[in-house]
């Protein structure tokens, strides 16, 4: 038995000094009021550290109160306790500032031996007894370079022996997160089985909640109540469980509480150790369900999947794209509407909000995720943004304030969409590129758009207080001030890209387009640039295709 999570030292924080420590399961609650957050090698490493702390959270406080009396928030002995005793339960925690260690520890210590990295009969995340699977290196493992013995990264993070092996800090980390977000790059030992994909978070569009510090954070990530309504089924963490699960690519019925749902082995895995280091792993697909209609998740971005509009909806998960700021995604992420399903998350903290156990001020959401490449055949890149806003939006009834800002997100995109067809249209005059190359110019400029209008339209954002800016007036005034400052950006834009033309563009020439002959110059293309950026306010309602290259 070597390297217990509970006691020793794995978990990396950021202090508020900005020093990074490392600490262990224990200690990261007992201290969590003092960190500033998580401060793992990847965003989305931390999201799964994350998770397996919220599992204990789930488990602790699920079955006892804050003073260690047993008093469980799920049906049991036919009592069925009420939304009200969770958000008490909650509430109390809040309150508290600090984590009731007493609770936390005693439960953590029936199942110490549970925690083993390395263990005979019951290692950590792990199935002892596992010999046949995908063989891996060091290098896969470490999710920082997560490299395939046939695809060596060109320039790599780490070389030589930090390369070829992790401390058992590392793996332990890097354990929770190949389970969560492996590639389907493994094989199965037997034909015929069923595909459990990506790992359980590798498919979702995940969001969490941002406190000003770790325990604010686990706390508003604690959901006791599913979409900030109903009350859990019973806990069932995998450190419970009387067995290990042996069966590759297992298909389950979705788990129906958060502890189950969090600690999900989407992976049979095993280390492998040698002189003090783990130098590689071996895999296996584990459990997995359908994906469709998987609500119990708390944690994820959803889209209506359903082909026809009078269909009942069908909710797949989202994921993010890595080249989309995340608040161009506000609607999926904060409105619930009747066919549409905000995160579980979200809910929760419009709950929270509405009882008035959070302050009504900013509340932020941090969006991770991996895009994967070839089928989810392997990693691309990771993503990680974050958004804020005032906590009353999220009960916006009326969606007097939530339909302005979808207005303003409008407004955002088809300035940047005029953005480039300026860029388009002047390629075009100056013929410096090919027919193919046209998309990518306009495409490319069309993100220097939003990167410009990026931090004005957060600051815009984070401005708007329903409680204190009511009315129309003040409602229309916040609308004029996003519109001014969005044509502003993109006309700024537009100039650059017009004093960059260059002398043939200037002169123009000739393209034949749909049978028909046009001439191209910079000087037109800008003055129809001008004019549809004028428009495009007050034309929010039309098709975008009627204006949107002013021919």
């Amino acid at each position: 038995m070597e390297f217990n999570l509970l006691r020793e030292p794995w978990l990396p924080v950021m202090r508020p000094d900005g020093g990074v420590e490392e600490v262990s399961m224990i200690d990261i609650f007992r201290r969590a009021p003092s960190f500033e957050r998580l401060a793992g090698e990847l965003p989305t490493q931390d999201v799964a550290v994350l998770r397996l702390l919220l599992a204990v959270l789930h488990t602790v406080f699920a079955r006892y109160d804050p003073k260690g009396t047993y008093a469980p928030l799920y049906k049991e002995n036919g009592m069925q306790p009420r939304s009200e005793d969770a958000l008490d339960r909650w509430e109390t925690l809040w309150k508290g500032g600090v984590f009731p260690m007493p609770v936390i520890e005693n439960y953590l210590m029936q199942f110490e031996d549970r925690f083993w990295l390395f263990h005979p009969e019951r290692p950590f995340y792990q199935v002892p007894e596992l010999t046949k699977g995908t063989e891996y290196t060091a290098a896969k493992l470490n999710g920082e370079l997560s490299e395939s013995s046939n695809k060596i990264r060109l320039f790599p993070q780490r070389t030589g022996s930090s390369k070829s092996g992790l401390t058992y800090g590392e793996a332990a980390r890097w354990l929770l997160y190949v389970n969560g977000f492996d590639d389907t790059s493994a094989k199965p030992t037997v034909s015929g089985l069923g595909s459990p994909g990506a790992g359980w978070l590798g498919k979702l569009g995940l969001v969490t909640a941002v406190g000003s510090n770790l325990f604010e954070t686990l706390m508003l990530n604690l959901v006791l109540l599913k979409d900030g309504t109903s009350i859990w089924e019973p806990e069932e963490p995998v450190w419970e469980a009387k067995t290990v699960v042996t069966t590759e690519r297992r298909q389950i019925p979705m788990p129906n509480n958060p502890s189950a749902l969090l600690t999900l082995q989407s992976r049979r895995l095993k280390l492998k150790q040698e002189s003090g280091r783990v130098t590689g792993y071996m895999l296996l697909g584990g459990d997995f369900f359908p994906k469709e209609n998987a609500l119990a998740e708390q944690m994820s971005v959803w889209r209506n999947a359903a082909k026809k509009e009078n269909e009942p909806p069908v909710y797949l998960p989202k994921r993010h794209d890595t080249g989309r700021q995340l608040w161009r995604d506000f609607s999926a992420l904060a409105v619930q509407t009747e066919k549409g399903q905000r995160p579980g998350i979200v809910n929760w903290l419009a709950t929270l909000a509405y009882e008035g156990l959070i302050p009504r001020s900013l509340v932020c959401f941090q969006a991770s995720a991996i895009q994967y490449g070839d089928k989810d055949f392997f990693v691309d890149n990771v993503f990680s943004d974050s958004v804020s806003f005032n906590a009353q939006l999220l009960n916006d009834l009326d969606q007097s304030w939530t339909s302005r800002i979808l207005d303003a997100i409008s407004t955002a995109d088809q300035l940047a969409e005029q953005v480039g067809w300026l860029a388009q249209n002047i390629a075009k005059a100056a013929g410096n590129t090919s027919e193919s190359g046209f998309k990518a110019v306009r495409d490319s400029t069309k993100e220097q758009a939003y990167y410009r209008m990026d931090i004005p339209f957060r600051q815009w954002l984070e401005k708007i207080n329903p409680e204190s800016q009511q009315g129309e007036v003040s409602k229309s005034s916040a609308s004029k001030e996003w519109w001014e400052t969005a044509q502003r950006i993109a006309r700024g834009l537009g100039r650059d890209i017009v004093a960059q033309a260059g002398a043939n563009a200037f002169v123009g020439r000739e393209i034949k387009e749909n049978q028909k002959e046009r001439w191209y110059t910079a000087p037109e293309a800008y003055n129809r640039f001008l004019y549809c950026t004028s428009t495009v306010h007050a034309l929010q309602a039309t098709s975008k295709g009627g204006k949107k290259n002013g021919q």
